[in-house]
């Protein structure tokens, strides 16, 4: 997705007032492979609608051994500040909560005038341009058990002041005007408030606080001010920037990928301490990982993350061990499944393939760096070229929910390791502009139904790791916790067909789980096998079967 230009304003008491404004940009680089016919694979299908499957993907993929991962990593979700708050800045509105619990891990957009609203005054609780308290997002999440990716993005306009007018974009390119971009000094200054941000929210409580500084300026009479805090140890993960390959935006939001490994470098640990004490994640927190930024520009992305370890190899150098120095911990990317300028379901596009090219380069890295999706997703509006369009009586609103939940299930056969939707709420109900109607949720207080089968599957098996696939087509795959088993049945197609399925559950009884649209409950029956095996009625909306 485009970056997202946000303008914050303050709270006054405890009014909230939020001025945003959003610069929509072209998507990022979609699947444009034409599907191609292919066959059922497994004889104990027996297909019973008139329309049948007629497409796969365009690439044969495998899926990987199991990776231990759990199904709910493939749960997370792109977030604001403000989707954690009501009417007061300082406290976390449990309504709010409560559908953010829907999913296991939170991608923060935070922009980096949040954090330093004037150079050098830096804010978290509350932050001075916006209000939020930081805090208390971060250690509600901690509690919850959700995972915190927060992305500092965006130049500030304190920083964009040297830039010629006609260049004064949010999304420039975090170096002065002027600067040389393939030199890691020059990103110095996204560097100090990285270290800033590490020094509080990380894990490390030894920071010396002679490094540290907040803005302690009272807004009003009786305001609450900021206070230096160090080692809060409720944020392990933080990406810098978003989407650096982009390749719309004006000419000072260009970075060439040797160039953003520079960026990385000061941002990641100060370019290997060379840029001082206060600057870079690692020197405030050794244990906090730095996350890559999202790179979308598919085609040349592996190429990407070539040319930036082959940067670190040459301007960081290697460590004891004799592997690259590198200045990231975790491979970043986004990905919008889309064939022919609309919408696709996940397994007739080119997601696993892609998926599977960057978890082959990622194991040719020294430690096998995780892989991560973190924009994924569609609209439900009938014009967006990212919609999920209605198949036959089924809405866009139900097409929309399969596809997000067969996302998951898809990717985490393919080796990704956290997956996250974009976005909570629609960036403009009604738009017709591609990612305008994403929403998981319905409004503020409710889930639309690609939220609510996100949390019932949760409920049943969020803590289950993909073992192995059973058939193809429909696609069966078995799922362990333990002793436990559950299989997940669906139709990879986008036609409204159905099967049914003999499956063997290895007993002469079995669970049957049926997702309903308008609740978070699943629905479940009592099932007898015959022989061991039960047969299930398979549509393009997953069921689960349970032994």
């Amino acid at each position: 997705m485009r970056q997202r230009t946000i303008r914050n304003s303050r709270f006054s008491g405890y009014l909230l007032a939020i001025a945003t404004a959003a610069t929509l940009f072209n998507s990022c680089k979609k699947d444009l492979t034409t599907p191609v016919n292919t066959k059922t694979t497994d004889s104990s299908t027996t297909t019973t609608a008139t329309k049948v499957p007629t497409t796969k993907p365009p690439a044969t993929t495998t899926p990987i051994p199991s990776t231990g991962t759990p199904l709910k990593n493939m749960f997370g979700i792109n977030a604001f500040a403000w989707d954690f708050f009501a009417s007061d800045p300082s406290n976390i509105d449990p309504t709010k909560m409560g559908l953010l619990k829907t999913f296991n891990g939170v991608r923060q957009y935070l922009d980096w005038s949040s954090l330093e609203s004037a150079q050098g005054q830096y804010s978290f609780n509350p932050v001075i341009n916006g209000s939020w308290n930081l805090d208390a997002i971060y250690s509600t999440l901690k509690s919850n058990n959700m995972t915190a990716l927060v992305d500092i993005k965006t130049c500030p306009n304190w920083f964009l002041a040297s830039f010629p007018a006609n260049l004064q974009n949010a999304e420039d390119v975090t170096a002065p005007y002027g600067s040389n971009l393939s030199d890691p000094a020059s990103y110095i200054l996204v560097g100090k408030v990285a270290f800033q941000f590490a020094a509080r929210y990380g894990s490390n409580t030894a920071v010396n606080k002679s490094l540290l500084s907040v803005d302690q300026t009272p807004r009003w009479a009786n305001d609450v001010v900021n206070t230096v805090k160090v080692g809060l140890n409720t944020v392990k993960y933080v990406e810098c920037n978003n989407e650096p390959d982009m390749w719309w935006g004006g000419l000072a939001t260009k970075q060439t990928a040797q160039q953003y490994a520079a960026n990385m470098s000061a941002f990641y640990d100060g370019n290997v301490g060379k840029l001082g004490k206060n600057v870079g994640i690692k020197n405030a927190d050794p244990n906090m990982q730095v996350v890559m930024g999202g790179i979308c520009n598919l085609p040349n992305a592996i190429q990407w993350i070539k040319d930036m370890v082959t940067w670190c190899a040459q301007n960081r150098g290697y460590k004891a061990d004799g592997s690259v120095n590198l200045c990231f911990d975790v491979i970043n990317y986004h990905n919008y499944s889309n064939v022919g300028n609309v919408g696709a379901a996940p397994e007739l596009s080119n997601a696993a393939s892609e998926a599977d090219a960057f978890t082959a380069e990622a194991k040719t890295i020294a430690g096998n760096p995780q892989v991560w999706l973190t924009e994924n997703g569609y609209d439900i509006n009938n014009q967006s070229s990212q919609r999920a369009s209605a198949i036959g009586s089924k809405s866009a609103l139900l097409v929309q929910a399969d596809w997000i939940l067969r996302s998951s299930l898809l990717y985490i056969k393919h080796g990704i390791s956290r997956l996250f939707f974009y976005e909570m709420y629609d960036d403009a109900p009604g738009g017709t502009i591609q990612y305008a109607t994403s929403g998981l949720m319905a409004s503020t207080s409710a889930r639309r139904p690609s939220g609510n089968y996100l949390q019932q599957v949760s409920n049943l098996m969020g803590s289950y790791t993909y073992v192995k696939t059973l058939s193809s087509n429909p696609m069966v795959d078995q799922y362990t916790n333990g002793t436990k088993s559950i299989w997940v049945l669906w139709m990879p197609t986008a036609t409204g067909a159905t099967a049914t399925y003999s499956l063997n559950v290895g007993q002469s009884s079995a669970t049957l789980y049926t997702l309903d649209p308008n609740s978070t409950n699943i629905k479940s029956s009592a099932q007898t096998a015959t022989s061991n095996k039960l047969n299930v009625a398979v549509s393009e909306t997953p069921v689960f079967v349970s032994n």
